[in-house]
């Protein structure tokens, strides 16, 4: 279902070619907020940046702590040695390179990801039991509701449905492509209007095929966990650290249990497939997957309790070690260094157009522009290398500090959303509000900021109508601050 969260990009994607780029392209600008200061004034444009800087040096910090979860896996290292030396990495080849590297290196792990992608597909199809064929595990995974795909419904407490996709989405979407420099900066260094447009196009055509692809993957590995034991929690330095702690006995006896359970389930399975009372069994199958997440909801509160009591940070929530668990006990030796190249590449080039688009638009959009004498090129790029490091280690001290809230691509997308919606009003009002002036769009949007952190922290709506909220709320306060001042 998290598939209907891309649902709004080719509406986005449309909006941007016909609006956004040819301004961009027309006004031969570094960054997309270098437009605000000439159609507003240099506090609009200053403002934005920060909006923007904020959401994405958290969302930077977040990309570092993605690979370092697979790399504790694999090595057995704290999170936080990792997510250091991971972010050192990043620093050091994109203060190299800068865009050029960015670019350069993206191209080749783009491969390495489809590659690996389809490679594991593979693999997951070919480990499942003879008498499972392709068109019984979807029909496994369907029972299970792993496969609801469109949800039509109008409910609020549904954080991914067609609506929250189309309209939601599109915001975001709009905001993300339209208005982050770490996207913006992709199409900026395009020869032409032409090639600036074909390459967001590109994107909207390829991104919903590849993001139903990936979580079809994460549903074929739920469906190879029903044939195959799978530990109590997915995080290895977790249970080794519960091993040797005063729980030990507490944990063994779960992982009896959650045994016990898989032997029920795997005979429910059986019979499901072989259309054994499929009814009844369809009941067996939803209470004995009840009763496994109670089972692992208990370990989760263990594994809490010895971290609490101890010096070392134990990572309880385990639902983004899955996959790498999957890769390291069931994919043979060559491939899992693939599969770990797939997943530290997609992180780390994540990372690096984060850094980049951080450091360019502090240098051109804070730096440069508020910088009484004017720098030479040169300046200009050494400055730029220089905040590319501030932003790493501040990424770094982020990652250092992040948790995994319900999943990481979520939390990534849920800061976004906080600024996003904003940013695009301000933006739209821009392109096409002309009554409105710099000083009720500057106010508007610091209310419209107070507005929609305040309706996140309370939790009043799903994250992606905070972006719907941000561009109306943007729009409507500015306009009602410029009629104010026009009448006084």
């Amino acid at each position: 279902g998290f598939v209907q969260f891309y649902f709004g990009l080719p509406i986005a994607i449309i909006i941007i070619c016909i609006v956004f780029i040819p301004i961009y392209h027309k006004l031969k600008v570094f960054t997309a907020y270098e437009y605000l200061e000439s159609r507003f004034d240099l506090k609009t444009r200053t403002l934005t940046s920060l909006l923007f800087l904020i959401q994405r040096s958290l969302a930077a910090g977040i990309t570092i702590f993605a690979p370092a979860i697979i790399l504790s896996s694999v090595l057995g290292w704290d999170l936080t040695t990792l997510n250091i030396i991971i972010g050192l990495l990043v620093i050091i080849y994109t203060v190299s390179g800068g865009t050029k590297a960015v670019n350069y290196t993206q191209k080749y792990q783009m491969g390495v990801i489809f590659t690996g992608l389809i490679i594991t597909f593979l693999i997951i199809i070919n480990s499942l039991p003879d008498n499972v064929t392709f068109e019984k595990a979807i029909e496994l995974a369907g029972a299970n509701d792993k496969m609801k795909i469109l949800d039509f419904s109008f409910d609020l407490e549904n954080r991914y449905t067609v609506w929250s996709g189309i309209l939601g989405g599109t915001f975001l979407m709009l905001s993300y492509f339209g208005t982050d420099q770490s996207q913006v900066q992709r199409y900026l260094s395009g020869k032409s209007l032409k090639e600036m447009q074909m390459g967001m196009i590109f994107n909207g055509v390829l991104k919903i095929p590849m993001q139903f692809f990936i979580l079809f993957i994460g549903v074929m590995v739920f469906v190879f966990y029903q044939f195959n034991p799978s530990p109590l929690n997915f995080n290895p330095q977790a249970e080794i650290t519960i091993s040797n702690s005063e729980k030990a006995n507490e944990y063994s006896k779960l992982e009896r249990s959650l045994k016990e359970v898989y032997f029920l389930k795997t005979k429910a399975t059986d019979d499901f497939l072989e259309n054994k009372n499929n009814a009844n069994n369809l009941l067996k199958i939803k209470n004995l997957n009840e009763r496994e997440k109670e089972i692992r909801d208990k370990a989760k509160k263990i594994i809490e309790e010895v971290s609490n009591n101890s010096l070392k940070r134990i990572e309880s929530n385990d639902k983004d070690y899955v996959f790498i668990s999957f890769i390291l006990n069931n994919l043979p030796r060559g491939l899992i260094g693939l599969l770990i190249a797939v997943i530290l590449s997609a992180a780390m080039s994540s990372t690096a157009s984060e850094l980049n688009a951080l450091a360019t638009t502090t240098t051109i959009d804070l730096y440069n522009r508020n910088k009484k004498n004017k720098s030479s090129e040169i300046e200009t790029v050494n400055t730029t290398k220089m905040f590319t490091v501030f932003w790493g280690l501040f990424a770094i001290a982020i990652a250092c500090i992040a948790y995994l809230a319900d999943n990481l691509i979520q939390l990534v997308n849920i800061i976004g959303s906080l600024f996003y919606g904003n940013v695009l009003g301000i933006f739209l009002i821009a392109f096409f509000i002309k009554y409105i002036k710099s000083n009720a769009v500057f106010y508007g949007a610091i209310i419209t900021q107070l507005i929609v952190l305040f309706v996140w922290y309370n939790d009043y709506m799903p994250y992606l109508w905070l972006n719907v909220l941000g561009v109306f709320t943007v729009i409507i306060t500015s306009y009602l601050i410029q009629l104010f001042n026009n009448k006084n």
